[in-house]
């Protein structure tokens, strides 16, 4: 078991490790960590494997999650992480984690992941382009400070690139850039759409996509700008804010998730537009804006001959999207006990 500079850790006690691969573990020092462990044989899970240990070693934000250390002997490959006891942003607004979010918090999670996702974007050389963001891949501490997670999928953009990765289509319907489904052209504003997804769940609580409705759609099939107080939403917003009497900034922050998923990648923000326009919400309320609020299920859509049809215009299935993942995060959230230091 190595840390992320090649270090030995000399201990790791697995608290628990159950038939979905999730664990979380104590280092010998007493600290918390959470384990995400590859099924054993899986390719992919390897290629996702080595890519998060060379994007991790090398990017440090207080919004992205933390790789602690890995493992890669007698056929394990398991990454150690910061534990991050809230579980994901899907668990809370299903309910299941048992937080409550109000509007406030949801802006600050708003703001962190979008900061984590700008770090990538701008400050990371080369830049980072995620292409797997969504409300599973975005992980809560203990202050519900958002921190973006699962860098399996991601890739670098090299200064030939152009601003753009000419790649095999990978991703989570109701998350995937419809433009880069149709062109196979990755770019930064592929992640540009799949976080205006995960704002149109903070204001939701619904999954992308849900009975075979798409999120983006009934968003944008009920908007009424005439409605000041909820731009048409009332039906379909989440019950726990819906009640609350005054939503700081809904209206931005509806038009901003909304210019996030256009469908031309051209007449989407990029993602410090996206931080700079949220900052300027919460300080409209006098909020303090230093203050923010597992592995990935993504779908390999394969080789595509000729020109794909657009994503989301045929009917969907009829269901809930699943989860089914060769890596998964295993953050605090999948025990029914909690382990304290000893």
């Amino acid at each position: 078991m190595m840390n992320s500079r090649n270090a030995p850790i000399t201990s790791l006690i697995i608290m628990r490790l159950d038939l979905e691969a999730m664990a979380r573990g104590m280092l010998s020092s007493g600290q918390l960590v959470a384990i995400k462990r590859a099924q054993q044989g899986s390719m992919q899970g390897g290629l996702e494997f080595k890519t998060e240990i060379e994007l991790l070693s090398r990017v440090h934000h207080k919004n992205l999650v933390g790789l602690v250390g890995f493992c890669f002997e007698q056929g394990e490959q398991m990454l150690v992480y910061e534990y991050m006891p809230n579980g994901t942003l899907r668990e809370s607004l299903s309910g299941r984690s048992g937080i409550h979010l109000d509007w406030k918090r949801r802006l600050r999670i708003a703001v962190g992941s979008a900061r984590g996702l700008t770090y990538l974007h701008e400050l990371a050389n080369p830049p980072i382009i995620h292409r797997d963001i969504k409300s599973t891949n975005i992980l809560l501490d203990e202050h519900l400070t958002a921190k973006v997670a699962d860098f399996g999928l991601s890739k670098l953009v090299s200064d030939s690139a152009k601003g753009h990765v000419s790649t095999q289509v990978k991703g989570t319907l109701g998350y995937l850039d419809p433009e880069y489904y149709m062109t196979q052209q990755l770019t930064e504003k592929s992640d540009v759409y799949s976080f205006g997804v995960v704002m149109l769940e903070l204001i939701t609580a619904k999954q992308p996509i849900e009975k075979g409705k798409y999120i983006v759609r009934e968003v944008r099939t009920a908007m009424n700008k005439n409605d000041e107080e909820t731009y048409g939403l009332r039906e379909i917003m989440d019950t726990s804010i819906r009640s609350m009497a005054n939503l700081i900034g809904f209206g931005r922050f509806l038009e901003l998730a909304m210019q996030c998923v256009e469908e031309s990648a051209a007449d989407r923000p990029t993602m410090s537009e996206v931080v700079k326009a949220l900052e300027t919400i919460l300080q409209n309320d006098g909020l303090n804006t230093n203050s923010t609020s597992a592995s990935s299920s993504a779908t390999d859509f394969g080789s595509m001959r000729g020109a794909p049809k657009h994503p989301y215009n045929d009917a969907l299935p009829k269901k809930d999207v699943n989860e089914s993942d060769a890596f998964d995060y295993s953050g605090g959230y999948t025990l029914s006990t909690k382990v304290e230091p000893k």
